[in-house]
């Protein structure tokens, strides 16, 4: 005899609908749900930017972006975005969502890395030290429409590639060839059983699996540094021994200063609060770890001004592990997301949370020491500090290799939003043919136009006198 559901159905299985799992039996075909939503959201349709009537000028987006950051670090924050264009994109996720906003969508949810780009792909290491590679960023991590990660991604490799010199035909085909690797994952995951789907395409298989053999010199480099760039390495250079015989931070300014000592209490007693966010058996681990110092320092380009700290801890050896505890503000997505009709699925208490659940939602493995914290009523990510990461430089690639690391990073996307969106119906929505391909490469090359005249904009504004910026740091 079938059973009552949740929503009061009868079915034929054996057990009764249980809260968190699918009901039984399943709703339609995945794929078949996901061709239908091109009725509404045709795939050619990618192709389209319109720049609203009330975007945000350039000089206002980055001075909005800066609200609540600490402003003598603000000048370097402009001066590293007008680096570039690709720099500039890099530093403008929420300029660039408000522009998705009015974008096209299929309606399908999954959790989004919210800042896409090509650099924030890379190398670290899990539990055992083996290098994994993953997307790498996540501050502003929230549920959302796939296209816009799959779209940001695909324009920074059009900026990427005309920074390295690679001509209008290469970029394109970079955009495509992402798009092309994103929807064929899609496709793979979709004829796995949820289970071996979860953990599939495993970094072994990537080179292979994307075609991206081309790439192999450039990643056995990128993995060789990785692998040196610990905690214990960072120490060696960046601590020293005191007369009392503890261990210090050795100031380095800007990007490694000094904290008061009031600042340096209120981070060491947060770790308290963080610890309570550790898996309970990792709690013995941390225990014979003693906090030595506490020091300020200056992270990534979207990031900087944000208040970062690290902290030196070591083990009765005197062997360092260096934390990051790093503000976490509210992502910038949220209020386009709530221009293009997306609601948040429940209400976010905690950004460090939303960060750290967002990341171990889309990665395969991740770092086993994150989790969050709160220092003087702000909310704070915490996680190891130089855990053997490494990382391409997009914009410092062959123009020959830009098509083999798009198909990389695409894949990396699938797979990380396979996790929490139903792949075959993506699968689905994407189909066999190029036509989502050509179109999101289409939009990638028109939103890399756009980025190209707001970095002008930018570079202008410094230039006069309007932005404050410092360059090289």
């Amino acid at each position: 005899m079938g059973v009552q559901t949740v929503d009061g159905r009868g079915t034929a299985g054996r057990g009764p609908a249980v809260a968190g799992f699918a009901p039984w039996p399943p709703q339609g075909g995945a794929k078949e749900r996901g061709r239908a939503l091109r009725e509404k959201a045709p795939r050619e349709a990618h192709a389209h930017l319109t720049v609203t009537a009330d975007r945000p000028g350039v000089v206002e987006a980055v001075e909005l972006a800066n609200l609540g950051r600490l402003a003598d670090l603000v000048p370097i924050r402009i001066g590293r975005m007008a680096a570039s264009p690709f720099a500039f994109l890099r530093g403008s996720a929420g300029l660039m969502a408000h522009d998705l906003a009015t974008t096209s969508a299929s309606g399908v949810t999954a959790q989004l890395c919210g800042d896409a780009h090509a650099a924030n792909f890379g190398l670290y290491g899990d539990a055992r030290g083996h290098l994994v590679m993953d997307i790498n960023d996540f501050d502003e991590t929230v549920p959302g429409p796939w296209e816009w990660d799959l779209k940001r991604l695909a324009a920074s490799l059009v900026l990427a590639g005309r920074q390295a010199g690679a001509d209008e035909r290469i970029c394109r085909e970079a955009a495509a060839d992402a798009s092309a690797s994103y929807r064929r994952t899609m496709r793979r995951l979709a004829k796995l059983p949820a289970l071996d789907a979860w953990n599939a395409v495993t970094d072994e298989q990537l080179v292979s699996f994307t075609d991206s053999h081309d790439l192999g010199e450039v990643l056995a480099g990128v993995s060789a540094k990785a692998l040196r760039n610990t905690s214990a390495r960072f120490a060696a250079k960046a601590t020293v021994r005191t007369e009392d015989g503890r261990w210090r931070f050795t100031a380095a300014p800007p990007v490694l200063s000094e904290v008061p000592d009031a600042d340096a209490a209120a981070v060491s007693a947060s770790l308290g609060e963080y610890l309570e966010t550790v898996p309970a058996e990792l709690h013995p681990l941390l225990a014979r770890y003693s906090i030595q110092d506490v020091a300020f320092r200056i992270v990534g380009t979207g990031s900087v001004g944000t208040r970062s700290y690290v902290v030196l801890l070591t083990d009765r050896r005197e062997e360092p592990l260096v934390l990051q505890v790093k503000e976490a503000r509210p992502s910038v997505l949220l209020p386009h997301l709530a221009r293009a009709g997306f609601e948040p699925a429940a209400p976010i208490t905690h950004e460090g949370r939303r960060v750290v659940l967002g990341q171990k939602r889309m990665q395969v493995v991740s770092d086993v020491l994150m989790g969050w914290t709160t220092v003087d009523g702000l909310p704070y990510q915490v996680r190891q500090f130089r855990n053997r990461k490494g990382s391409v430089d997009p914009a410092a690639l062959r123009p020959a290799l830009l098509d083999d690391y798009a198909r990389l990073t695409g894949a990396l996307l699938a797979r990380a939003h396979g996790h929490t969106a139903e792949a075959g119906v993506i699968a689905g929505y994407c189909g066999k043919g190029e036509e989502l391909d050509t179109a999101i490469a289409a939009f990638a090359v028109a939103y890399a136009d756009r980025s190209e005249a707001d970095h002008a904009e930018l570079v202008a504004a410094v230039r006069s006198g309007r932005l404050p910026a410092e360059t090289g740091i």
